[in-house]
């Protein structure tokens, strides 16, 4: 501008834009008052096939008017301008699609590494609002009643409560979204089609699918201030592709932790399998050893009682190997179905307030025999027992034994729960003999 003022001897020139928002600018600069007026010379710049604004000269020295050589020196520069504009939008998008590329790749390279479900989401949301230059990234998921909810938010400042924040069934928006559209707002705030509490804090928008081999996961929005520039259409096709590409590594992170579940289930099995094959086995064997020598050992011979409890000892020892061979079997981000993986589940939890793992006996076939519901109050029995073992001082031995095999006086089959503690306050002499709890019920 200032060169054409002053080779045309022009006292103000000004650039205007027909989209100032278009390449990302904000304001023009004139090198005096903004043209044009009465006298005053204008020539388009063409960048390619579209006008991207006017070149504005106006004032000319001595008050003469402009000449035919003037407009054409104008047009010249116009022209210029317009190349010069040109590659700057070429450079600038190459820059803008590296920048979107290298993003892209860090967010997947992080989602492939291990992280959880939750710090995935979180990985493509504060990625996705560094790169967008947005007040905030947010991802939105279904909810059960047909909504969306944002469950994962980045933003500058303290999200709030932007996390939990509903677009209810029935929203016009709702029908693109989960639809697997791209949405493009202006303005936040005055866009009929948004209707969250939220809204009124962002202007210029993007809501963007996460969907990859025909799963939609979600919606990430990238919302910006209020009054900040439109999203151009560059920064819309980068980031729409962004969203694809994040889309398509959470269901490959995905499929790889279940590949590592898988793994994980399939060590747990071969150690199952280990210790019944090997360790019970020889443990088995050992205690028959023992009971043929006790018996060839006589009554009154001293070693019998000493065999009897080792003989003893063992069989519990085989009881608990057994327990853990189970406990190894069962998936353990899954809710237990049978009986005795329920009982285990109330004893893992108890053990972490304990401190130690407790011992568990079940004696008989207590998953065919125990009906659902004796199985409720047992349970209820059993977490009051462990509760109130967790409070008792001392506590650093706990023996479960669920029994079947044993029937009431009647004669009727029946379920024993006996919880054994060594805690407690002991008797006058100081010495303490433990807290046993008993519950019984007929079959």
């Amino acid at each position: 501008m200032d060169g054409a003022a002053e080779l045309t001897g022009a006292r103000y020139a000004a650039l205007g834009t027909t989209d100032p928002g278009q390449d990302g600018l904000t304001e023009i600069r004139t090198s005096a008052v903004a043209p044009p007026s009465p006298g005053a010379l204008s020539v388009p710049i063409h960048v390619h096939d579209e006008v991207f604004g006017h070149l504005h000269l106006a004032g000319k020295r001595h008050d003469a008017p402009f000449t035919a050589e003037d407009e054409q020196l104008l047009r010249v520069l116009a022209a210029q301008a317009g190349i010069a504009i040109g590659n700057a939008r070429l450079y600038e998008t190459a820059r803008q699609r590296e920048r979107w590329i290298e993003g892209a790749a860090a967010v997947t390279t992080a989602l492939l590494t291990g992280e959880t479900a939750a710090d995935a989401l979180a990985t493509v949301a504060e990625g996705a609002r560094a790169l967008a230059d947005a007040a905030a990234g947010v991802i939105l998921q279904r909810t059960e009643a047909g909504g969306m909810e944002i469950v994962t938010a980045s933003t500058y400042e303290d999200p709030g409560d932007i996390v939990g924040t509903t677009i209810e069934p029935g929203s016009p928006v709702l029908v693109q979204l989960l639809g697997g559209e791209p949405v493009f707002i202006d303005d936040s705030a005055t866009d009929p089609r948004m209707t969250t509490h939220v809204r009124h804090r962002f202007g210029p928008s993007m809501m963007l699918p996460l969907q990859a081999e025909g799963r939609l996961i979600g919606t990430l929005a990238l919302p910006r201030r209020p009054g900040d520039r439109p999203y151009t259409a560059v920064e819309r096709l980068l980031a729409t592709q962004f969203a694809s590409q994040a889309a398509l590594a959470l269901v490959l992170a995905d499929a790889q932790h279940s590949r590592e579940r898988l793994a994980v289930y399939e060590d747990r099995d071969r150690i199952a399998r280990d210790l019944h094959d090997l360790v019970v086995q020889r443990l088995f064997a050992t205690g028959m050893l023992l009971e043929s020598t006790q018996r060839r050992a006589g009554t009154t011979d001293p070693a019998h009682a000493l065999l009897g409890r080792a003989v003893d000892e063992l069989q519990s020892t085989i009881q608990e190997v057994r327990t853990a061979i189970f406990a190894l079997q069962q998936p353990p981000a899954e809710a237990p179905t049978t009986f005795r993986g329920k009982v285990l589940r109330e004893t893992a939890g108890a053990s972490a307030v304990l401190g130690f793992q407790p011992s568990t006996r079940f004696k008989g076939p207590v998953d065919t025999l125990v009906p659902d519901q004796v199985t409720a109050p047992l349970l209820t029995t059993l977490r009051r027992a462990l509760t109130a073992a967790s409070r008792r001082p001392g506590v650093s031995r706990l023996e479960i034994t669920v029994d079947v095999t044993t029937p009431l006086p009647d004669g009727r089959d029946a379920v024993r729960l006996k919880v054994y503690d060594d805690g407690g306050t002991g008797d006058d002499s100081g010495n303490s003999h433990g807290t046993t709890v008993s519950w019984q019920s007929p079959l």
